[in-house]
């Protein structure tokens, strides 16, 4: 359990560094970042799992929703979301258990927020997903 929390911690600060620098994260998994941080149109190894493990992000105002089409089961389950925002700042983080019945999170971003936002999925198996959307 410590190591996979010390990997999300490293993780979510990858994420933030790359939020900060405003770098776009498929031009960053393309060097550094290949097979660390997987992205729709950078899967790595694990391009079938794009549909199961991407998160999608959901904006209705100021609520963002993110949802991993992912099944939850001792094995094999999503452990944590993660939103942050372009110049790094983490909005709110939901971690899950392999009983809770879906991995969905819903967060509030800032009043007047326009810009970048990142929704991550972090799988027990198929390691650290990232979607970006502009609000």
């Amino acid at each position: 359990m410590t190591d996979r929390r010390n990997f999300l911690k490293g993780s979510l600060v990858a994420a933030s560094a790359l939020a900060v620098g405003s770098a776009n994260f498929a031009v960053a998994s393309t060097a550094a970042y290949t097979n660390v941080v997987y992205t729709a149109a950078n899967p790595g190894q694990w391009d079938k799992k794009v549909g199961s493990h991407l998160p999608s992000v959901t904006v209705e105002g100021s609520k963002v929703t993110l949802f991993t089409k992912h099944g939850m089961s001792e094995k094999h389950y999503i452990v944590r979301h993660t939103l942050v925002l372009e110049d790094g700042t983490v909005v709110g983080a939901k971690v899950f258990s392999p009983t809770d019945a879906e991995a969905k999170s819903s967060y509030e971003l800032p009043a007047g927020y326009k810009g970048k936002i990142f929704g991550t999925s972090f799988c027990n198996l198929h390691d650290f997903w990232v979607n970006e959307v502009t609000v």
